[in-house]
């Protein structure tokens, strides 16, 4: 089966979900700078989460270029992680709304930890409908990087209800770690 429709499916939903979260935005309350001051928590988990979308399309993109075919299982583990993509608006507004308390900063960690093992299990979707001699199971490797990401996104889950901008660190040491395509993988796609 092509790739080509469930790469378009998914560029148009991460296009979505980045709208929805701009959208969400409110303008401050005010022409000062003490009202631009009030809405920068929203604005700086603005930035983190749009940051996140745009590492999972961009690594998405050169993850979909390094295989040849997908199957059934990776069209559902890909609706899988657009799924828990789609829920990154919801916390994000949560989380920034709420100034970063407790709750909000934990389930923004719950949905980033679903969205990372959802990648990983689409990763292995793909390794599997395209034989482990293909170019993305040899860029794959033992995934560091992923295993990484996930214990972060636990221990940010866990600490938040102990100190919040400990999570939020861990949250953006992740996607700086990300932020650079993943380089494994990038090359195995041309």
């Amino acid at each position: 089966m092509g790739k080509g429709r469930l790469e378009a499916f998914s560029d148009g939903v991460l296009a979505v979900i980045i709208t929805i979260m701009v959208l969400d935005m409110k303008a401050p309350q005010g022409a000062d700078l003490a009202a631009l001051y009030a809405v920068l928590p929203v604005f700086l988990v603005y930035v983190l989460s749009f940051i996140y979308i745009g590492i999972y399309w961009n690594n998405h993109h050169h993850m979909l270029h390094a295989v040849e075919r997908i199957d059934g299982l990776s069209m559902w583990a890909n609706l899988n992680l657009l799924f828990w993509l789609s829920l990154v608006p919801f916390v994000t507004g949560w989380m920034g709304e709420n100034h970063f308390a407790a709750a909000p900063t934990a389930l923004y960690g719950v949905v980033l930890l679903m969205a990372a093992i959802s990648y990983t299990l689409l990763q292995m979707a793909l390794v599997r409908a395209n034989g482990r001699h293909a170019a993305l199971a040899h860029a794959v490797g033992n995934d560091w990087k992923g295993k990484l990401s996930i214990a972060c996104y636990v221990a940010g889950i866990g600490v938040a209800f102990v100190h919040q901008a400990i999570s939020d660190v861990l949250y953006a040491v992740v996607a700086v770690t990300w932020f650079i395509p993943d380089r494994r993988i990038e090359r195995a796609a041309v």
